[in-house]
């Protein structure tokens, strides 16, 4: 197997195009890609999917513990014969000063070598020291090779090799040119996810495929081993059920953050995800025990999204009904009564009677901690000390028609008001928080025993008023 771990020396160095090229080029030649990323992050792994056509796996130390970060790289790269993991943000870079969350550690965890890319913009011999810092700085790290990024020709190219052929150790692996057509906008800090480019995703990954072709050494990215493959005492997926339930999943070019370990963990416990389209589809599916919307974009969707009427007049009865349901961020917002973009308002669901409104800057940034109050519908009974989690939305609610009972109290991050986060009502769960299930948070888990408690509520109000007419 080969396997190595993507970095860069700061963040926008163009790690994730990077990682598409090389998954969609070495997956062209008949090789089996299994990709992961550093983080919590949605949007890249969408395209690193996209480019290997493996769902991509995030490992993160705030969301989970190190064992579990093992279990879960060592169950999905098994039998794969590359195995690319992206980091985020700078090699070094973490919220520990210690740098024990960092891409470093991670590396070193996993024990991968680091191929490094430079962002070359307004750089040439300066490179050198650059590079023999970052060898300097941890000497566990082993960087085997650079990726000269936005070069500005052939005669940037040569003076930035000749620097680090003076100067470093370090095998040049190739140079990239800058080009417009190989560059992606970005929104909200990030890149515009791939399930939103339609018919031109393809093209713009085959672009980035030909490139690496012809820029990199992928022989030599070939011969990069692990030092070791040891697989760990934690299981990942631990015990299996067979629920038989049906969960409605909301998956389409509005709603696409999920995580796919967690979409594995449904299936392990024998559930049933049953995809909808917000834009286009006028009802829920049929005979679902439960829904989950997670997060994306409704903000740029507000024409299509609030149009169907006949689909947010269906979720609206069926929450309301008592169907036991999930939303996180983009879908607590579609949920909401309505959605406030600058001069453009449109109607929700309606469930959570408040109003959203989008901002410049984001309210809810970067990990969040949180703590379960009593009235959480799933963990009131399991001993949880905090929940890790994410968030990331520049919406914020307003306008409430009444006080809400919350799941969460926020003790790090911001949520829905800075103190609380997670709205209930009904059987619904709704947070700005996006949760990811590990070993230190098994929503999944609860979601479903959730699931499974308000069957039995409903079957047994059935029986007694079944014994209540006969007698």
């Amino acid at each position: 197997m080969t396997a190595f771990y993507l970095s860069a020396a700061h963040k926008s160095s163009g790690k994730t195009m990077l990682s598409m090229g090389l998954s969609a080029a070495l997956k062209a030649r008949g090789l089996s890609v299994q990709t992961f990323k550093k983080g919590p992050d949605y949007i890249d792994p969408i395209w690193l999917n996209l480019a290997s056509g493996k769902p991509c796996h995030n490992l993160d130390f705030f969301t989970s513990s190190s064992e579990f970060i093992q279990s879960q790289y060592y169950h999905y790269a098994a039998n794969k014969d590359i195995v690319l993991v992206e980091g985020n943000k700078g090699l070094h870079d973490g919220v520990a000063v210690d740098g024990s969350d960092s891409n470093a550690a991670l590396a070193k965890l996993l024990k991968l070598p680091v191929v490094l890319v430079i962002d070359t913009v307004g750089i040439t011999r300066g490179i050198a020291p650059l590079l023999c810092g970052y060898q300097a700085f941890d000497t566990d790290v082993e960087i085997a090779g650079v990726i000269l990024n936005k070069v500005g020709g052939s005669r940037h190219a040569g003076k930035l090799v000749n620097a680090i052929q003076q100067y470093t150790d370090i095998p040049v692996l190739g140079a990239i040119n800058r080009d417009k057509p190989l560059e992606l906008c970005e929104r909200h800090l990030g890149l515009v996810p791939g399930n939103e480019f339609g018919d031109h995703t393809e093209s713009f990954i085959n672009l980035w495929r030909q490139r690496v072709n012809r820029e990199i050494d992928l022989d030599k990215i070939l011969g990069f081993k692990p030092k070791a493959t040891q697989p760990c005492d934690l299981q990942f997926y631990q015990q299996t059920r067979q629920t038989g339930f049906r969960i409605a999943v909301a998956r389409d070019s509005v709603f696409s953050f999920y995580y796919p370990a967690d979409m594995d963990r449904f299936a392990a416990l024998g559930v049933t995800l049953v995809n909808f389209d917000t834009t286009v589809d006028h009802k829920l599916p049929e005979n679902i025990d439960g829904l989950f919307i997670g997060g994306g974009f409704p903000e740029t969707n507000l024409d299509k999204i609030s149009s169907n009427i006949s689909l947010l007049s269906d979720i609206k009865e069926k929450i309301e009904s008592g169907l036991p349901s999930y939303a996180e961020c983009g879908g607590l917002m579609y949920l909401c009564r309505s959605i406030q973009w600058g001069s453009e308002t449109r109607s929700m669901a309606g469930v959570i009677a408040t109003d959203v409104v989008m901002h410049d800057k984001p309210q809810g940034r970067g990990y969040v901690s949180l703590t379960p109050t009593v009235s959480h519908p799933w963990f009131n009974n399991v001993a949880l000390s905090a929940i890790q989690t994410h968030e990331f939305h520049y919406s914020s609610l307003i306008n409430y028609d009444e006080p809400y009972s919350y799941a969460y109290q926020v003790d790090r991050g911001h949520g829905i008001d800075g103190n609380n986060d997670g709205i209930i009502v009904h059987n619904l769960l709704a947070n700005y928080s996006h949760l990811r299930h590990t070993d230190a948070c098994p929503w999944v888990d609860q979601f479903v025993n959730f699931i499974s408690l308000c069957k039995t509520v409903v079957s047994n109000d059935y029986n007694h008023q079944e014994r209540s007419q006969s007698n």
